[in-house]
């Protein structure tokens, strides 16, 4: 076994995953450990890949999405990759700013109505 390689349990806890996630993520393919018998260990790749996931699960992508990419790379190579990447990131900022957007514009209404009802109960 490579000494790079990481076991079940410290995938696990290296990404702050429960063992469920990581049995699924091998069960759609996105990650590919060597088994050992009933022990699996992850390569330096599953390491990558892992990283690239969780990443791009903050940023919003679906893991459909992510598939699809990290598939990119594993038949195209990474410039292939990165200029596939940068429209389908491009839309997610948008879709990011629109969110950010609505959410200042709930932050004020929602503390617009604690002043109102605030200076409601004052007033009583």
């Amino acid at each position: 076994m490579d000494k790079k390689q990481l076991s079940f349990k410290q995938m696990c806890a290296h990404f702050d995953v429960t063992p469920r996630t990581l049995r699924y993520y091998e069960y759609i393919e996105l990650l590919q450990p060597q088994r050992e018998g009933r022990s699996r260990f992850y390569s330096s790749r599953d390491v990558a890949r892992m990283t690239l996931i969780m990443r791009g699960r903050r940023f919003g992508f679906s893991l459909e999405e992510l598939r699809q990419w990290l598939m990119i790379y594993d038949k195209e190579g990474n410039e292939a990759q990165m200029q596939a990447w940068i429209p389908i990131a491009q839309g997610k900022l948008v879709g990011l700013q629109k969110q950010q957007k609505e959410i200042s514009e709930a932050v004020v209404e929602l503390s617009e109505m604690i002043n109102s009802v605030s200076s409601e109960l004052n007033k009583s």
